[in-house]
């Protein structure tokens, strides 16, 4: 069901309510007493019902989209709003330093205001002849008359009434707003009464009156049900004329528009609907009475005259050139500390959006960057630049921004944010989970170029640079880069490195000089991953036998190779021949040094075979081992194979004989003990076969024909050469005759199932065959066992020399070729914010990983002095944690949430809508994915 459909419903029952025959009979005496008490319950039903129906709080493995009708169809400004706040408030932030853009220098224009309260009807109770109050549409009349212009100065800080008021536009109330919850002390704030910091939003008609030249406000308990009661008593506690400073400029427009006459007599009367907020002005009244006051006034109120007549109203305003007309934008209920506390609001999870929600909640706790974006960040909005968003994305961040910077403000929904960012980068619209990560970088480098002060982009032509320093080039590099890009994102976030590139043949060197904005590190043989294989020697000497290595997470085949000779003392003249084994059978042989080692998994079975190397290029020969297994139900037999292969090189297949001496012999470790289950003719038997090859008298065909009878005779192993799945293709080995396979090429893999008879069985250890352990059998504590990561290693990896990969070749322009060429990178300038992004995510053609290691980073003092190539005249290179984007779970889903330290000097934890507190030792964690420092 759609959310208009809901709101619909429960507005339909509400109404069917209405037509009860109780509240008809009472209609005729509290008709005026009634309908405000049910719009206020109707309003506030539907907002608890906006709660429950837009929140979601599933996971995002779990979570189910919002319907795509509730996005909004197209961007809209929302404008800047218009604040009403005391007029000392606002000039102790000014005085202080605290409203920057030369706002100290804005004239204020003052105005003398009267108020008049209308009361349009009373009820009484006529039984008793009580007073009960009253309703109707009461209204609070303010005219203002223009008095003078005047500037804020350090002298004028103590001036101004206890009442007097001040109209600021909304990035003066949030930069003063900031500067008051920096200065102050915070705990204390947090302590204080919510009605002092109270923000709420009320609707006034205003209009000019041509004959008296004076503004006239209207603010009707009609429109504004809630409210009223509040606005009311602001207005109307201070006896006499009120003092009303303008320091938007937007008042001014109004007398201008007289002056050029767009305010004609002959047009008719207009007033102008527009939404008026208001912060800090005490109400005269309790809460509790003002839970009331929508039902009753007190009678101070109903004794006043009401006048019949008000200001005359002549003319009409232009609406599109005055205040801007902005819907309620924020929910003014309560924050996770009170009303005083600012900037722990949460985002509510709209289907799959953690990503985005844990990369806003690092961006706006970055504190140069609230501070930019609570000002007058419009006036570097760039609507020209063509790699930017016409400042569409910089007013969506920013307007998100001041909303969770909102005093008393309850989770807000980023449906506008995310609407803006998805038009014009269409991979993030949908609902489907992305990499914060990526979705920062495409945030950072939209609001730069939205916000971008190069309006014309110059070209500029690179210089050669083989002859100077480093020192001159990279400076000429980083004006160059200025020249072209200018905003608060390069100002905090983007630093210059430099890139050196050697040939290998010709030793050129080519070096530059490149902008960054995060540095994306990787995570060095983050954990020692440990493997088990199975050992087998083809000399048929040993038993095979399990060895554990220990080996790099990331590392390859060769890293394998290399731990299990150390591991076996290999020798010279042996090398290894490693498989996969999997029914009985090799799946697979691992050749390529290249390999990653996470192509194998934890619970595959791997067997390492010594082979001499004196026999490399003679075909290979691999036994599998097959029994009879008979049906009892059936009446008949098959056979299954078991066991682990074994393997050996044969050159010589001339008779099928040499294929069983070779077999016996591969067999010898496996022969059981005379006294464990052999009988005297077994043990004969087998130690006959044993020694077949060395039994060889002297010299007579008719001694040669013998032994050959004999092997013949106590051979009991059949061998069959497998030439397809199908037993009907097999090709059975006769010991006196070739064996039936065509001349074998070089290093040619030959498969051989020898049947093993019953009496076979019983005489070797076949038990041992089929003992075959996994790589890795996983226990419940292993995944947090793994050895951790300092994060300067991290900064190691991404600075060391390593080669360009194939795909990624250097065209020299000595050779004139292109070069595999040698990559250095270091660190040259760094920014004010440093983003660190830790590559855990690693992706190739055959599979995906996320590397669970756990980096150590530091929190208080992360110094990169020793990084950093200059070493004069350059800012400090240490830095302080302050966000981290965290992303628990695999690949495909997982959940991200962010930590960010506030300005109470605490840590918090922002999952989504939940905020909550965290201690500095829950910040370090294997979740951690990007890491937001800032100079100390």
């Amino acid at each position: 069901m759609s959310h208009s459909s809901k709101r619909t419903t429960i507005t339909a029952a509400i109404n069917k309510a209405l037509r009860l025959p109780v509240l008809l009979r009472l209609y005729d005496k509290t008709a005026h007493f009634i309908f405000p008490l049910l719009r206020r319950l109707i309003s506030k039903s539907i907002r608890f019902m906006d709660s429950i129906l837009y929140y979601n709080e599933d996971d995002d493995l779990y979570s189910t989209p919002f319907d795509h009708s509730f996005l909004p169809p197209s961007f809209s400004d929302p404008g800047e709003s218009i604040f009403l706040v005391p007029f000392r408030w606002w000039k102790e932030a000014v005085c202080g330093g605290g409203v920057v853009d030369g706002a100290s220098g804005v004239g204020g224009v003052l105005y003398n205001a009267t108020v008049q309260l209308n009361v349009a009807g009373k009820y009484r109770d006529n039984d008793d002849d009580n007073f009960i109050g009253v309703f109707g549409d009461s209204e609070v009349l303010v005219a203002m008359s223009r008095q003078e212009e005047s500037g804020i100065s350090g002298e004028e800080a103590d001036s101004g009434g206890e009442g007097d008021l001040a109209l600021v536009s909304e990035w003066m109330f949030f930069s003063a707003l900031k500067w008051h919850y920096d200065i102050k002390d915070v705990e204390s704030l947090l302590r204080e009464e919510g009605s002092a910091y109270d923000l709420f939003s009320s609707q006034i008609r205003l209009s000019y009156v041509r004959e008296t030249r004076q503004l006239v406000i209207k603010i009707s308990q009609k429109d504004n049900e809630v409210e009223f009661a509040k606005a009311r008593s602001i207005f109307c506690a201070k006896c006499g004329v009120l003092q009303v400073w303008d320091f938007s400029g937007q008042t001014n427009q109004l007398f201008v528009a007289d002056k050029n006459s767009y305010m004609g007599s002959g047009q008719s009367d207009e007033e102008i609907i527009l939404e008026l907020q208001i912060y800090g002005l005490s109400s005269t009244i309790r809460d509790e009475e003002r839970r009331n006051d929508d039902m009753a006034v007190e009678q101070s109120w109903v004794d006043e005259p009401s006048s019949s007549s008000s200001p005359r109203m002549n003319g009409s305003v232009d609406k599109g050139n005055l205040f801007s007309r902005v819907p309620p934008p924020f929910a003014f209920n309560s924050s996770f500390y009170g009303p005083g506390a600012l900037g722990l609001t949460g985002l509510y999870n709209l289907g799959n959006t953690c990503f985005m929600n844990s990369a806003i909640q690092c961006l706006v706790h970055t504190s140069k960057l609230v501070d930019y974006f609570l000002g007058n960040f419009r006036k570097d909005l760039n609507y020209e630049n063509p790699l930017g968003m016409n400042g569409k994305l910089a007013i969506a961040f920013g307007d998100l921004l001041r909303k969770l910077w909102t005093p008393g403000a309850t989770p807000v929904s980023p449906r506008m944010f995310k609407s803006t960012i998805s038009s014009f980068a269409p991979r993030f619209s949908g609902y489907n989970q992305h990499d914060s990560q990526e979705f920062l970088s495409f945030l950072l480098d939209g609001l730069h170029e939205d916000l971008n002060r190069v309006k014309m982009k110059p070209y500029i032509e690179t210089q050669d640079d083989d002859s100077r320093p480093d020192e001159e080039v990279a400076d000429e590099y980083w004006k160059n880069h200025l020249c072209r890009n200018d905003s608060v994102i390069v100002d905090l976030c983007q630093g210059q490195y430099r890139s050196m590139l050697v040939c290998p043949v010709c030793k050129k060197l080519s070096t530059t000089f490149d902008p960054f904005m995060y540095l994306s590190l990787p995570l060095p043989s983050s954990t020692l991953r440990k493997m088990t294989l199975t050992v087998l020697s083809c000399d048929g000497t040993t038993l095979p036998h399990p060895v554990v290595i220990t080996v790099p997470d990331d590392g390859t085949f060769k890293d394998l190779v290399v731990a299990l000779g150390e591991a076996c003392s290999l020798r010279h003249n042996e090398t290894f021949l490693i498989a996969e084994i999997f029914n009985n059978s090799i799946l697979r042989v691992l050749e390529d040094p290249d390999d990653s080692l996470g192509l194998i998994r934890d619970n595959d079975q791997l067997v390492a075979y010594i082979l001499p190397t004196e026999m490399d290029g003679s075909p290979l020969v691999v036994f599998m081992h097959q029994e009879e297994e008979k049906s009892f139900i059936h009446s008949s037999s098959s056979f299954k194979k078991f066991g682990i292969p074994l393997v050996t090189r044969i050159s010589d297949f001339s008779k099928g004989s040499e294929i069983h001496k070779e077999f016996l012999k591969l067999l010898n470790p496996f022969i059981l003990p005379v006294e464990e289950s052999l009988n005297d003719a077994s043990r004969k038997r087998a130690h006959e076969d044993e020694e077949l090859e060395d039994t060889v008298p002297d010299g007579s065909a008719n001694s040669n024909n013998e032994t050959e009878n004999d092997l013949d005779a106590h051979c009991s192993f059949e061998y069959y050469v497998e030439n397809g799945k199908s037993h009907s293709n097999w090709s059975k080995i006769e010991m006196d005759e070739p064996v039936p396979i065509p001349i074998p090429k070089l290093n040619e893999q030959i498969d051989i199932i020898v049947s093993w008879p019953e009496k076979s069985i019983q005489e070797y250890d076949t038990s041992i065959l089929s003992m075959l352990p996994e790589v890795y059998r996983t226990t419940f504590t292993s995944k947090w066992n793994q050895d951790s990561i300092s994060l300067y290693k991290c900064v190691d990896a991404f600075l060391k020399e390593e080669p360009l990969g194939p795909d990624d070749m250097w065209y020299c322009p000595n050779c004139k070729e292109h070069r595999q060429a040698i990559k250095k990178l270091d660190l040259w300038r760094l920014p004010e914010i440093l983003v660190i992004h830790l590559k855990r995510f690693s992706y190739t053609r055959f599979f995906k990983n996320k590397l669970e290691a756990f980096v150590d980073f530091p929190i208080d003092d992360f110094d990169l002095s020793n990084y950093v190539i200059p070493k004069n005249n350059m800012p400090c290179h240490r830095y302080k944690l302050y966000a981290v984007s965290n992303h628990y779970g695999g690949l495909g889903g997982g959940h991200y949430t962010a930590f960010a330290k506030h300005g109470l000097d605490r840590w918090f934890e922002f999952d989504d809508g939940r905020v909550f507190a965290v201690t500095e030792e829950q910040i370090k964690t294997q979740a951690a994915y990007v890491l937001f420092y800032k100079r100390i």
